[in-house]
């Protein structure tokens, strides 16, 4: 069984359906819609032009071509975390950049080596489109983990300041403020979990379906990506703020100002 193929006229005329939330901005007055307008654009051309290097990328299947362009992800998700956490990327970027590595890197690696069990770990089939779930739920994860994470130590500092003032280590005294922050970014995924498949399809199974495989198949697909996921979230999640709270805080514990953005 084949996908049906969108053509560009079928793909235009899908656009009209965005008559329904544009009209809704516009009657209600919510000063968005250039905003959205301008997403839009956006969202088409570089899915356009993502789509473009992707046919060759798969079509030469090169192996360093395909960690080139993970590594290209992973960089553009490194600036999207710290510009979403209002951090500064020339103090962060290195910090950031590992723990999205190893949080992309280790659950890939498993799913195309033990999983998969792929000879060719760099497939342009699986790795690009998998390690892409696991790095954009990685990027969400961090944003909201991150956030939390120092939002409740300048909200809460003269507590934190209390803790270092009778002698707990840096270690200790952002640990509560870790594990709420860990417990943030990890909640809204362990809800999916516990919904998945009786509120929605999710989009792994629901591609490998399209692609023309039986749901058995795209099911056990969903598990592992699923459990991929779960994984390299919370690694990504530990290591992002483990890490930047080395470069976050002074040498007498105090939480540097200077690694946000005015």
């Amino acid at each position: 069984m084949n996908t049906v193929d969108i053509s560009a006229a079928s793909l235009a005329i899908g656009y009209a359906l965005l008559i329904i939330p544009l009209g809704i901005l516009l009657w209600h007055r919510i000063p968005i819609v250039g905003q959205t307008l301008v997403a839009i654009v956006r969202m088409t051309l570089q899915l356009l032009l993502v789509g473009l290097y992707l046919q060759v990328v798969f079509k030469l299947n090169y192996p360093w071509l395909n960690g080139l362009w993970l590594l290209v992800m992973i960089g553009v998700a490194d600036f999207s975390i710290a510009r979403g956490c209002g951090l500064r990327l020339t103090k962060l970027a290195l910090p950031l950049l590992v723990a999205l590595f190893a949080g992309v890197a280790v659950p890939l690696f498993f799913f195309m080596a033990l999983i998969l069990r792929q000879p060719n770990l760099m497939e342009a089939q699986y790795v690009i489109p998998i390690g892409g779930m696991i790095l954009g739920n990685c990027l969400r994860a961090d944003i909201v983990g991150i956030s939390n994470f120092y939002e409740a130590i300048r909200k809460s500092e003269k507590c934190f300041l209390h803790s270092l003032a009778q002698g707990a280590r840096l270690t200790e005294a952002i640990r509560p403020f870790l594990r709420d922050a860990i417990r943030a970014a990890m909640i809204p995924m362990v809800a999916t979990m516990a919904t998945i498949g009786l509120v929605a399809l999710p989009g792994m199974m629901t591609g490998v379906i399209l692609g023309g495989a039986s749901p058995m198949t795209a099911i056990k697909y969903q598990i592992a990506i699923m459990i991929a996921i779960f994984s390299g979230t919370s690694i990504t999640v530990l290591l992002a703020i483990w890490l930047t709270a080395k470069k976050g805080f002074t040498a007498y514990g105090i939480l540097d100002r200077q690694i946000f953005r005015k």
